[in-house]
């Protein structure tokens, strides 16, 4: 019976199209998913488009559409850029306006209060409705919100429903010492715990719906909606089938090892307000929050739709391929430090490990292969993932960029064998030697396809192809861009 496994992404907002930050955390999150099936693990992976709040409503109002008829034409939208970024076709999708989520988050919400977790009170506030959050002083500058300048702070001076999160310092403090690796990277753990320890505030998890009509209503009061995130966290057990206790819930979110994918933008909400959430509802933890640094673009900020520095991963993808964007994300992009993006870094390290790399190696192993007929029938062709062990230890660590730096080390070793060997040459002198050379170079090419699957896995089931049926590339795996 195989091991069930939970993995998610969080659910971006339906305001814009995806840009290449949002592409990452797709990528390494499918990265994983591919590589636990490999291990013959049950995988359930889901993620989805966050639909309420208050930048919806006000986007939608701007062209003249309903919310609702905003989000429906968003949410295919952000279905095609999904699987533009090369996911498993079979991920599931949750929408924070399906029916069934809105009643998963209305029953949260009811145990939550009926356990003593939420109260109401009035109170003032400055609110940045681009991270949809409340903003202390001591985070502004300028009296504005650093992630989105330029965007005048909105005040709130209303009566709101409030979360007591300050009970539940020392309850996250616990889970947290009893999970040694809860977060992926340990500097981000560390941050997380000083921010607990610190002492949580109680935040509003309302809005009156007469100001903010686009939202799930209260249960039992129909003048509040639901605080966006309050809403949206719940879609990752409201998508198990949650509040039916059993099936995939059971399955996967209390037997699944949940794993989290976010931005480092998230890691409060994820690790510290949702978990703090779940045990105010008698539910069990994630198991793992992994956090990824940001992509920088022109200027060294945050990648971001409000600052304006974003590249369209459509445009990339049109002009190099899913497979390459792909690789870049895994391999150029730190694992979880920030990273720049730009153009000319992406269109280098195309030209040197894909065009002159793996596609160059390829295609001179298989065309000598046919030209030389090279017997390749011992070549090892069981369809399964071979299993390097730092390539298998670097991504049970989340380290995607090592684990794809590692096979990239096979590419440039067999490289090398090729270039000193020169089996070009020597299969004038002695055939019998030059074959054997390229048989074991080949061998060498089959594993690093194998070891590729997770990340790239057109580019793998190709060249496992080609050794396959013995035959050589019929156009360049990776065209070269001047």
């Amino acid at each position: 019976m195989k091991t069930p496994q939970y993995i998610t992404t969080t659910l971006p907002y339906v305001n814009a199209d995806l840009h290449v930050g949002h592409a990452l955390e797709f990528v390494r999150a499918d990265i994983i998913a591919r590589h636990k099936i490999a291990q013959g693990n049950d995988v359930f992976f889901n993620t989805g488009t966050d639909e309420h709040g208050m930048k919806i409503f006000e986007k939608a109002q701007s062209l003249g559409l309903s919310a609702q008829e905003f989000v429906d034409q968003n949410f295919l939208r952000f279905k095609d850029s999904v699987q533009m970024f090369g996911i498993l076709p079979d991920i599931h999708y949750i929408r924070t306006t399906d029916p069934r989520h809105e009643k998963a988050a209305q029953e949260f919400w009811s145990r939550v209060e009926k356990n003593g977790y939420i109260y109401k009170k009035n109170y003032q506030a400055k609110y940045c409705v681009g991270c949809e959050a409340t903003k202390t002083d001591s985070e502004l500058v300028n009296d504005e919100c650093p992630v989105h300048p330029g965007r005048a702070l909105e005040t709130i001076d209303e009566e709101n429903y409030f979360f007591k999160y300050s009970a539940l310092g020392g309850k996250l403090l616990a889970l947290y010492e009893s999970r040694p690796d809860f977060v992926v990277p340990d500097f981000r753990f560390n941050e997380i715990k000083a921010f607990v320890e610190r002492g949580l505030e109680d935040f509003s998890i309302s809005r009156l719906k007469t100001k903010m009509p686009w939202g799930i209503a209260v249960p039992g009061d129909e003048n509040h909606v639901m605080y966006v995130w309050f809403d949206a966290l719940t879609n990752y057990i409201s998508t198990l089938g949650w509040p039916e206790e059993g099936g995939d819930f059971e399955k996967y979110w209390k037997n699944g090892n949940p794993i989290q994918y976010c931005g480092k933008d998230n890691l409060r909400f994820q690790s510290a307000m949702w978990q703090a959430m779940l045990i105010a509802a008698d539910l069990p933890n994630s198991h793992q929050i992994v956090i990824n640094g940001f992509i920088t673009g022109e200027g060294g900020l945050k990648m971001s739709k409000t600052v304006g520095n974003v590249v369209d991963p459509k445009d990339i993808v049109a002009e190099y391929g899913t497979e390459a964007l792909r690789f870049f994300l895994a391999k150029e992009i730190s694992s979880f430090e920030d990273s720049p993006f730009t153009m000319e870094r992406f269109k280098a390290s195309y030209n040197a490990h894909l065009a002159n790399g793996i596609g160059n190696l390829t295609s001179r192993l298989m065309n000598m292969a046919v030209a030389y007929e090279v017997d390749l029938s011992e070549i090892n062709k069981e369809n399964t993932l071979i299993k390097s062990d730092h390539v298998e230890l670097e991504l049970n660590r989340f380290n995607v960029q090592n684990a794809i730096s590692n096979i990239w080390e096979g590419v440039t070793m067999a490289d090398q064998f090729i270039q000193g060997r020169e089996p070009f040459r020597l299969i004038k002198t002695d055939p019998d030697t030059a074959k054997q050379d390229l048989k074991k170079a080949i061998q060498w090419l089959f594993d690093i396809a194998q070891m590729l699957n997770p990340f790239m896995p057109e580019t793998s089931s190709k060249i496992l192809t080609l050794i396959k049926e013995g035959k050589k590339p019929e156009a360049p795996l990776f065209l070269r861009k001047d």
